[in-house]
């Protein structure tokens, strides 16, 4: 197939579900045109390397100036603030001009932030200026599910503030793009509930999970593991993880340390805001952040066990998947897990109180059989069920389905 895969963000190693569906979607034969914008170097670097195994680009430099006046322009509407970050008028004359001199089978649009994209590029297609070919929208989360629970969850006062105001505008917008692109995919079955809610009546919706990059997260760099260390990974400035982390170093390990007073904490994750790393200052030798790092996968193969810790959050934890894929045991709350099909105390072990929480890390830490058989467990079931290989096969699949229904034929 020939596929347009517009991104409002460049794929890359750390936006990994659309980095690794158009890896894989080459991989399986077709023609994929990514559409993206950038806004630094290293988003450049990105680009070249999907360019080196065939992926097409179409993508134009965003300033951060831009975004801020989109946001601006938008605030006396009820559009959500994040529909407008994206919008780039640039990168849209070039999506126009590409379709005509080449219309592709199905058009991709990813998350609330593109979907502005997929929604003018339909107007055109209206009007008779572009060709008309289908629009799938990836709302890869339900935002407004994910909104509604951090304006009552998260820690940090100005994301509760940011979010509560951008509920109603994103519940109100998120309810009428389920209705009017072609077909709707998202990450998990309680996403596509929580879209059903807001729209009964809409576009059919599919859940295309997230998966794991199992030969990258797999491959065994013979990492000693370290004693007693747990592990919590992710970027450092995102609400939900900032609020995880928090949980897990003011309520969860003072239980641990009481029994245990070696066990050490590393947060490894980029851009931690003072909040996090104030949590190194405030147990010298016992916590450390790590900010950036250039590769995830030692830290996750060295440590004891992983803690995903999510207090609120939607779609499929990548820190859980990235951990089981490096055979490492995982502590996590059932938020992280909702979306996985994981039973407490095979894959791993899941606890929703800081109790509990710290009561499995220790268990974790200090039995080893117990600890190998839940790494064993996690990593068999991550290669069973998060293969970005297969993922990406049932995603063509629903983009044959949609174009045939649009077009009357197949393709």
């Amino acid at each position: 197939m020939k596929v347009l895969f517009i991104v409002p963000y460049t794929p890359s190693l750390i936006r990994t579900r659309s980095y690794n569906l158009i890896r894989s979607m080459i991989s399986l034969g077709h023609s994929v045109t990514l559409a993206t914008l950038t806004e630094s170097e290293s988003d450049l670097k990105s680009i070249a390397d999907l360019e080196a195994i065939g992926v097409r680009t179409l993508h134009t430099s965003h300033a951060k100036l831009t975004a801020m006046r989109n946001m601006a322009f938008t605030m006396p509407s009820l559009e959500p603030l994040q529909a407008a970050y994206s919008w780039n008028t640039e990168l849209f004359a070039k999506l126009k001009t590409a379709i005509m001199q080449a219309p592709p089978d199905v058009i991709h649009v990813e998350h609330l932030r593109g979907a502005r994209f997929g929604l003018r590029l339909m107007d055109a297609m209206k009007a008779g200026e572009i060709p008309a070919v289908p629009v799938v929208w990836d709302s890869v989360d339900c935002i407004s599910y994910l909104f509604q629970q951090s304006a009552r969850e998260s820690r940090s006062l100005s994301k509760k503030l940011i979010t509560a105001f951008e509920l109603p505008r994103t519940r109100r917008s998120e309810t009428k793009l389920v209705e009017a692109f072609d077909h709707v995919v998202t990450t998990s079955p309680i996403d596509k509930k929580a879209l059903l809610e807001l729209q009964p009546n809409g576009s059919d919706i599919d859940v295309i999970p997230n998966g794991v990059a199992l030969d990258y997260f797999g491959e065994d760099l013979q990492q000693a593991t370290l004693p007693k260390t747990v592990v919590l990974s992710g970027k450092m400035s995102y609400h939900a993880n900032i609020t995880a982390a928090l949980y897990l170093v003011n309520d969860v390990m003072p239980l641990v340390w009481q029994k245990d007073p070696d066990v050490n904490v590393k947060i490894v994750g980029s851009s931690p805001t003072p909040q996090i790393t104030a949590l190194a200052t405030e147990h010298p030798g016992l916590v450390e952040v790590t900010g950036f790092v250039d590769d995830l996968r030692p830290h996750l193969q060295s440590a004891t066990v992983a803690a995903v810790p999510i207090l609120y959050g939607a779609g499929s934890q990548f820190k859980v998947l990235e951990a089981m894929a490096s055979r490492t045991a995982v502590v996590a709350t059932d938020r992280a897990t909702s979306a996985l099909a994981v039973t407490s105390g095979q894959e791993l072990l899941i606890s929703d109180t800081a109790q509990a929480f710290a009561d499995n890390l220790l268990a974790v830490l200090n039995d080893v059989d117990m600890r190998d058989q839940i790494a064993a467990a996690g990593n068999k079931y991550v290669r069973q069920s998060h293969d970005w290989l297969e993922i990406a096969k049932k995603l063509v699949s629903v983009y044959v389905e949609v174009n045939q229904s649009y077009t009357g034929h197949a393709v």
